[in-house]
């Protein structure tokens, strides 16, 4: 970028950076309503049963208490895709499932309310695994889906994506010189678990109105998704500080739905948060993903065809499965440019915990479970992985099928640069040997290398409204339902709109996150919030800045587009003499309001490329990562700490680890997570960071004023491909499961060296 800016680009502090450190941002257990009670959930400690009787007496009569509520007494709302998953039911369906609800005066007495409550249960089967729970005579989870296949859903419009039809893939196979086919799965991944747990405070103001507050990335999705579910109350939506979210805390349909029903009971305002165990073993997880099918390829690295069964495991429910696979069916698209697939899909209900929205939605999920036949088929054909992704990532010109059903034609960037300046950078030419090839070899220490890639559409998904008025006083306010989970978008979206108006930055404020004062957005997912939301920013200024010159330009003599402003003075181009202050301009009892919007646009893809060292210790079975480098273009950085500590999250939770330790262990006789506490699931701390490099360039993109594309969302989702290429590569052997746990590396390497298994 040549284009010099005064905040564009510039690393400025964060809007919030001072209320977060001082302690004085709002989190959710900042929120105490007048007269506010407690909610406490009462869960199943079975994974499948009927309840054929509960007592709740004791519990109604205890110190405190206000509300106990069973399946027998909730309001009929009903969430899910179709709607299937009631507020409260008679069965319950993974342990952790909801019982009955308490409402107190204090937590304690809540807590102490739940031991009072006497149920007795019918246990059902269970089944655990997809292959389980399809096979016949399986236990059903819910009537409406029989044989626990969920039914398609328009998500998106009624040609949602639900498979990726294209070209003849008979064709397709028969071109290609090498196929490799398998199953292989991306199954049991862990919620992210930000450090905040979910958590709502739900107020009804009266029969029809209903506030509430929560710590989500979201805000519009409390109002606008549940409205439908809850028989549409006006509900108004105030989302707190998030602190952190991975995509998990969006929204939290059943966490609003105990808060607001208890609320109701009692007519006073209720808060239900999750405790840290409730977090791992009651909230979502990442929907478990296996492919099963084969990939077809040209010598020349060209893939001829993709065909296969994508099994998704959707836990006991989903509020938002199909809009995943949809995603997912998407971007698998941008990252194999292919003309012939046969892709189905097939979403099964099994009784682990439900799953639910993560940072990578979908295609993180399908791509890092087609990784080893991907790996196995570049190896056949013994092509460099990058020279094969450089080939591969569609393109400008290219096409796929979108998440609504449409065939889209790229009209964004080449990525080669991009890629070719992170491979330079890490080194990959001297450290990539070939195929099942160790970069080097010291004792039983053994290093490899690996790289993924991953791309999104999203960036321009659905529609963003956005108002920014003008004071006298010099200052200028946005309007727009953004939250802020961690990432410092409202801080950018200030810094758009100071430069549209040529303000300093301290002078431009935002709006605290209110459906009730703010017009519609999305919300931060899919990366939208540079390209989308910050066009809808940038599109009020404009506005705004061209009512305000048509309002001064008779005083000044000169027309509209005569004229310009910088800090809050206007004047005339070229003749700064000729000049008129905000104060003067508005006038004191006045203010000026631009309106600015978005419509969808998914032509412009997103990419980002990982680079990954590995060191394998085969006496430990321990992996080490030992550097990392991510690469992209962003078109034009408008904060520079804000992109790379998005990129930086390609590490840890949601990202590149749930390839080494991330997992949910399930005993599957009991149906009970074994490691639901901070001891037993394994986590990177500080100390373990590897050497992380961010190469991000800029070139513009057909998107807004400032030529921006948002790139973070995505920085997770190359991570667990590249690390299990990167392991095999080190083992001289394919490794296939995740997560890499020593287990699992001593046993493979226990077998190439002919070990047997109790040895290792």
């Amino acid at each position: 970028m040549t284009k010099k800016y005064r905040f564009i680009g510039k690393t400025t502090p964060r809007k919030d950076g001072v209320a977060i450190v001082t302690g004085k941002a709002d989190y959710i257990d900042d929120i105490h309503p007048v007269s506010m009670l407690h909610g406490k959930v009462l869960r199943s400690p079975h994974p499948h049963a009927n309840i054929t009787a509960i007592h709740t007496d004791k519990a109604k009569d205890a110190p405190g208490v206000r509300a106990v509520l069973t399946h027998a007494d909730v309001p009929p709302w009903m969430t899910g895709m179709p709607r299937h998953v009631k507020v409260l039911d008679q069965r319950v369906r993974f342990v952790g499932d909801a019982v009955a609800l308490v409402a107190a005066d204090t937590l304690e007495q809540a807590t102490a309310a739940l031991d009072l409550i006497e149920v007795t249960y019918e246990p059902l089967p269970a089944v655990f695994d997809m292959d389980a729970a399809l096979a016949p005579g399986a236990p059903q989870l819910h009537d409406i889906f029989p044989g626990n296949l969920v039914t398609d859903f328009p998500a998106f419009g009624p040609n949602t994506l639900s498979k990726v039809v294209r070209g003849d893939v008979e064709k397709g196979f028969e071109a290609a010189d090498f196929i490799s086919e398998g199953t292989f799965g991306y199954e049991n991944i862990a919620n992210p678990l930000p450090i905040e747990p979910p958590g709502v405070i739900a107020q009804w103001e009266d029969d029809q109105r209903l506030t509430v507050w929560s710590g989500t990335q979201s805000a519009s999705w409390h109002r606008w998704i549940m409205q439908s579910k809850m028989g549409f109350p006006d509900i108004r939506a105030i989302t707190t500080q998030c602190g952190g979210s991975f995509g998990s805390k969006n929204y939290a349909p059943q966490c609003l739905f105990y808060a607001s029903a208890l609320a109701k009971e009692t007519g006073r305002a209720v808060k239900v948060c999750y405790t840290k165990d409730e977090h791992f073993g009651a909230f979502v997880l990442r929907l478990g993903s296996r492919f099963c099918g084969k990939i077809g390829m040209k010598k020349d690295g060209t893939v001829t065809a993709v065909a296969g069964d994508w099994m998704v495991d959707n836990g006991a429910f989903s509020d938002m499965s199909q809009s995943q696979i949809a995603v997912g069916c998407g971007e698998a698209q941008l990252v194999l440019n292919c003309e012939n697939w046969n892709l189905t899909t097939k979403l099964v209900c099994t009784n682990r915990c439900p799953s639910g929205v993560i940072r990578g939605f979908g295609g993180q999920e399908l791509e890092s479970a087609f990784a080893p036949i991907l790996a196995d088929v570049m190896a056949k054909a013994q092509l460099d992985p990058v020279e094969f992704f450089k080939k591969n990532y569609v393109k400008p010109g290219g096409k796929y099928i979108w998440r609504e059903g449409n065939l889209w034609t790229c009209r964004g960037k080449d990525y080669t640069d991009a890629m070719e300046k992170g491979a330079v950078s890490f080194g990959w030419k001297d450290k990539w040997n070939g195929w099942l090839v160790p970069t080097a070899v010291e004792g039983s220490k053994r290093t490899g290398v690996g790289i993924g890639i991953h791309g999104n559409a999203d960036v321009g998904e659905d529609d963003s409204e956005a108002y920014i008025r003008l004071n006298a006083d010099g200052t200028a306010t946005i309007h727009a339902s953004v939250s802020e989970s961690g990432m410092g978008q409202r801080s950018s979206l200030c810094k758009m709109a100071a430069e549209v108006l040529q303000l300093p930055l301290e002078k431009v404020h935002m709006t605290p996150p209110d459906t009730l004062v703010n017009p519609f957005d999305f919300g931060l997912v899919g990366s939208r919030g540079t390209y989308a939301v910050g066009s809808a920013v940038i599109n009020a200024a404009e506005d705004a800045l061209k009512k305000l010159f048509e309002r001064v330009a008779p005083e000044l003599q000169a027309q509209p587009e005569d004229l310009d402003t910088l800090d809050a003075r206007i004047f005339v181009k070229g003749k700064p003499e000729q000049a008129m202050g905000w104060g003067r301009a508005i006038g004191i009892m006045r203010s000026v309001t631009g309106y600015g919007e978005f419509k969808s646009d998914y032509s412009v893809p997103n990419f980002l490329a990982l680079f990954v060292e590995v060191e394998v210790d085969t006496q430990t079975g321990a992996v080490k990562i030992k550097r990392v480098v991510t690469s992209t273009d962003a078109g034009q950085i408008i904060d520079p700490p804000s992109l790379n500590g998005q990129l930086y999250g390609a590490l840890g939770s949601a990202g590149l680890d749930t390839a080494v330790f991330e997992e949910t262990i399930i005993d599957k006789k009991s149906g009970h997570m074994l490691n639901m506490n901070m001891c037993d699931y394994k986590w990177r701390t500080f100390n373990e960071l590897p050497e992380f490099e961010n190469v991000i360039l800029e070139t513009p993109f057909p998107t807004h004023r400032f030529k921006a594309i948002g790139v973070g969302e995505i920085s997770t989702s190359p991570g667990p491909g590249a690390v299990l290429m990167a392991v095999s590569n080190a083992m001289g052997q394919h490794m296939t499961d995740y997560p890499l746990t020593p287990d699992r590396i001593l046993k493979v390497w226990g077998e190439k060296k002919g070990i047997k298994n109790e040895t290792v």
